[in-house]
């Protein structure tokens, strides 16, 4: 049944875990015991995240662009050899856009935007389905990384607020059709967890009224603490949408 699969060695693919939150989640993983496959598209960022765990042993870099199919593709076949299922997958990849209006942002960035933070995850989806479905136990976990802008966007960020809000959609079809083969799919929506991509938070965000003002960070630690704890929940139990952020992050009231 479903819950038995925790009794078994724990394999997870982080995307994009050479920085950021997918570097802090998948670092807590190992800790907390997992088997823990890092991918991201540079091969020494991938290496030097895994050098930074005691836990090292139990992780794997398998480099990849989560937007070609065909890389992707064959990641889930190394997973596949290599371990023979896959228990949790974490949707991390993502990237911004520069804040332009919708007029001046060309369409290669609106492109680049959908094929990383939409396509990507559609496609590793698509193939842990694969995996899941056939492997015995049956089913696993999916975790997607939403945004606070899957609710709420930014001034000037239409391709990633339309990626995110894309992403609650992907992730509730997908905990739909994943229902009756025990795979649970759920979001984590995160607001200004404080990592490299978020340094621009303390000098001053543009704010809907026109204003620009510093915003309220958190430690990445706690969403990765978040994620550990999605990651061991039963599969018979499923957090659909959760939201972690900063208590002083301007989402409520936002626009």
């Amino acid at each position: 049944m479903p819950d038995a699969i925790a009794a078994s060695p724990r394999i997870a693919l982080v995307t994009s875990a050479g920085s950021g939150i997918g570097q802090a989640c998948a670092l807590a993983l190992l800790a907390a015991g997992w088997h823990v496959v890092f991918n991201g598209r540079r091969a020494d960022a991938l290496q030097t995240a895994i050098a930074r765990s005691p836990q090292a042993e139990r992780a794997w870099a398998v480099p990849g662009d989560v937007s070609d199919p065909a890389a992707v593709r064959a990641m889930f076949e190394q997973i596949e050899q290599r371990f023979g299922r896959l228990d949790l997958l974490f949707n991390n990849a993502g990237v911004f856009t520069a804040g332009l209006p919708i007029d001046e942002l060309p369409v290669e960035a609106w492109r680049e935007a959908v094929d990383i933070n939409l396509t990507g995850a559609f496609l590793c989806t698509r193939e842990a389905f694969r995996l899941m479905k056939k492997q015995s136990p049956r089913g696993g976990r999916i975790l997607n990384n939403g945004s606070i802008s899957a609710h709420a966007p930014r001034p000037n960020s239409v391709a990633y607020t339309a990626t995110k809000h894309a992403m609650s959609g992907l992730t509730k079809s997908c905990a739909l059709d994943g229902r009756a083969f025990d795979i649970a799919v759920g979001q984590i929506d995160i607001g200004n967890a404080a990592t490299d991509m978020t340094t621009a938070m303390a000098r001053g965000m543009a704010q809907p009224d026109g204003s620009v003002r510093t915003e309220a960070r958190m430690d990445v630690r706690h969403v990765a603490d978040t994620v550990v704890h999605l990651a061991s929940l039963p599969l018979s139990v499923n957090m659909l949408f959760t939201n972690i952020m900063a208590t002083g992050m301007p989402f409520v009231g936002r626009g």
